[in-house]
Protein backbone atom coordinates (compact mmCIF):
# COMPACT_ATOMS: atom_id res chain seq x y z
CA UNK A 1 0.00 0.00 0.00
CA UNK A 2 0.91 3.29 -0.85
CA UNK A 3 -0.18 7.22 -0.02
CA UNK A 4 -0.08 9.91 -2.36
CA UNK A 5 -0.12 13.22 -0.32
CA UNK A 6 -0.65 16.51 -2.71
CA UNK A 7 -0.11 20.11 -1.42
CA UNK A 8 0.13 23.71 -2.33
CA UNK A 9 -3.26 24.24 -4.03
CA UNK A 10 -5.01 27.65 -3.66
CA UNK A 11 -6.45 30.54 -5.34
CA UNK A 12 -4.58 32.63 -7.56
CA UNK A 13 -5.45 35.30 -10.13
CA UNK A 14 -5.23 34.61 -13.73
CA UNK A 15 -1.66 35.10 -15.20
CA UNK A 16 -0.32 33.93 -11.59
CA UNK A 17 1.51 30.49 -10.70
CA UNK A 18 1.38 27.81 -8.10
CA UNK A 19 3.76 24.93 -7.78
CA UNK A 20 1.69 21.54 -6.31
CA UNK A 21 3.98 18.94 -4.36
CA UNK A 22 2.74 15.31 -4.45
CA UNK A 23 4.87 13.30 -1.70
CA UNK A 24 4.88 9.04 -1.70
CA UNK A 25 4.99 7.00 0.92
CA UNK A 26 7.00 4.53 -0.20
CA UNK A 27 10.23 4.89 -2.13
CA UNK A 28 10.43 6.95 -5.18
CA UNK A 29 12.57 4.02 -6.93
CA UNK A 30 9.77 1.58 -6.90
CA UNK A 31 7.26 4.08 -8.94
CA UNK A 32 7.59 3.92 -12.49
CA UNK A 33 5.49 6.61 -13.60
CA UNK A 34 4.23 9.58 -11.73
CA UNK A 35 1.82 12.19 -12.71
CA UNK A 36 -0.72 14.85 -12.65
CA UNK A 37 -4.76 15.01 -13.32
CA UNK A 38 -7.47 17.15 -12.89
CA UNK A 39 -11.02 17.12 -12.96
CA UNK A 40 -13.27 20.66 -13.25
CA UNK A 41 -16.65 20.51 -12.53
CA UNK A 42 -19.30 18.55 -14.11
CA UNK A 43 -16.37 17.46 -16.89
CA UNK A 44 -14.13 14.20 -16.87
CA UNK A 45 -10.70 13.42 -15.23
CA UNK A 46 -8.36 14.26 -17.71
CA UNK A 47 -4.42 13.92 -18.17
CA UNK A 48 -2.22 16.84 -17.22
CA UNK A 49 1.10 15.82 -17.07
CA UNK A 50 3.39 12.26 -16.33
CA UNK A 51 6.88 11.71 -15.64
CA UNK A 52 8.83 8.56 -16.01
CA UNK A 53 11.37 7.24 -13.69
CA UNK A 54 13.57 8.33 -16.25
CA UNK A 55 12.44 11.71 -16.31
CA UNK A 56 10.56 11.97 -19.28
CA UNK A 57 7.75 14.09 -19.42
CA UNK A 58 4.63 14.18 -21.17
CA UNK A 59 2.07 16.91 -21.57
CA UNK A 60 -1.35 17.71 -22.69
CA UNK A 61 -1.83 20.56 -25.26
CA UNK A 62 -3.39 22.79 -23.27
CA UNK A 63 -0.55 22.96 -20.75
CA UNK A 64 2.56 22.68 -22.76
CA UNK A 65 5.05 25.94 -22.37
CA UNK A 66 2.43 26.85 -19.01
CA UNK A 67 2.93 23.78 -16.73
CA UNK A 68 6.68 21.90 -15.82
CA UNK A 69 6.85 18.94 -14.08
CA UNK A 70 9.73 16.76 -12.25
CA UNK A 71 9.94 14.82 -9.63
CA UNK A 72 12.48 14.30 -6.47
CA UNK A 73 12.90 10.88 -6.18
CA UNK A 74 15.10 11.31 -3.19
CA UNK A 75 12.48 13.18 -1.65
CA UNK A 76 9.64 10.80 -3.39
CA UNK A 77 7.84 13.91 -4.26
CA UNK A 78 6.69 15.24 -7.66
CA UNK A 79 5.62 18.61 -8.25
CA UNK A 80 3.99 20.31 -11.11
CA UNK A 81 5.05 24.16 -11.63
CA UNK A 82 2.31 25.94 -12.98
CA UNK A 83 2.53 29.75 -14.92
CA UNK A 84 0.47 31.56 -16.79
CA UNK A 85 -2.86 29.95 -14.76
CA UNK A 86 -5.93 30.76 -17.18
CA UNK A 87 -9.89 30.70 -15.40
CA UNK A 88 -9.79 27.28 -17.54
CA UNK A 89 -6.98 25.77 -15.15
CA UNK A 90 -9.59 25.75 -12.57
CA UNK A 91 -9.97 22.04 -11.29
CA UNK A 92 -9.46 19.29 -8.41
CA UNK A 93 -5.84 18.06 -9.12
CA UNK A 94 -5.00 14.63 -8.14
CA UNK A 95 -1.58 13.17 -8.43
CA UNK A 96 -1.18 9.37 -9.69
CA UNK A 97 1.79 7.12 -9.33
CA UNK A 98 2.20 3.84 -11.47
CA UNK A 99 4.31 1.26 -8.90
CA UNK A 100 5.55 -1.84 -8.71
CA UNK A 101 2.76 -2.56 -6.11
CA UNK A 102 -0.09 -1.00 -8.00
CA UNK A 103 -1.52 1.91 -9.26
CA UNK A 104 -2.40 4.71 -7.08
CA UNK A 105 -4.32 8.60 -6.51
CA UNK A 106 -3.82 11.01 -4.20
CA UNK A 107 -6.73 13.16 -2.18
CA UNK A 108 -6.97 15.91 -5.08
CA UNK A 109 -6.51 19.43 -4.50
CA UNK A 110 -8.23 22.44 -5.34
CA UNK A 111 -7.40 24.88 -7.43
CA UNK A 112 -9.16 28.04 -8.69
CA UNK A 113 -7.84 30.77 -10.66
CA UNK A 114 -10.24 33.69 -10.84
CA UNK A 115 -9.66 37.31 -10.40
Amino acid sequence: QMQLVESGGGLVQPGGSLRLSCAASRSAFNIYTMGWYRQAPGKQRELVATISSDGSANYADSVKGRFTISRDNAKNTVYLQMNSLKPEDTAVYYCDATTVWGHYWGQGTQVTVSS
